[in-house]
Formats: C-alpha cells, structure tokens, sequence
C-alpha cells in the first residue's frame, strides 16, 4: 500500500522540535502522528522531519497493517473474510 506524507506540525516546544504528519494510505484512510526531536546546533527541517518520520515508522506500519482490513466483508459461518 502506497502512502503519502504530508507535514502537519513543525513547531518548538522547548528543547524539542515538534513534527507531526498526517499520513494517507491508497484508501483514502488518514492516520496523524507527531513526534519530538531533540534540537541539535545546524541540523536542517529535513533532518528533523527525517528524523521524526524514523521514530514514528513502526507506528505507521503498524497502522497500515490494520487498516488493511476496515472493509473487508466477514462470514461467521466460515470464519474467514468474503
């Protein structure tokens, strides 16, 4: 399943970058996570946007995995999906 990510949040909170994403997968559905990053002397907005996404990828996965299944039809009388 392809995803999109779009930045949602780029913010300070004290000595913490704040990045949130809002992530879309191929049906449409739409997960938001962010993440802090400590701030760092010369790190660039992508290298904390690269490193938000990195702490927040097994989330996403995750996510993607599940949602897989919203819409599948179930039959009970086979335990399995239609």
């Amino acid at each position: 399943m392809t995803l999109k990510y779009e930045i949602k949040t780029f913010e300070t909170d004290g000595s913490n970058k704040r990045v949130g994403f809002t992530v879309t997968n191929s049906q449409g559905q739409i997960m938001a996570i962010d993440k802090e990053v400590a701030i760092a002397d010369g790190k660039t907005s992508e290298q904390y946007v690269q490193d938000a996404l990195s702490a927040a990828q097994a989330e996403i996965d995750a996510w993607n995995t599940d949602a897989d299944n919203i819409g599948k039809q179930w039959d009970p009388s086979t335990n399995s999906f239609v």
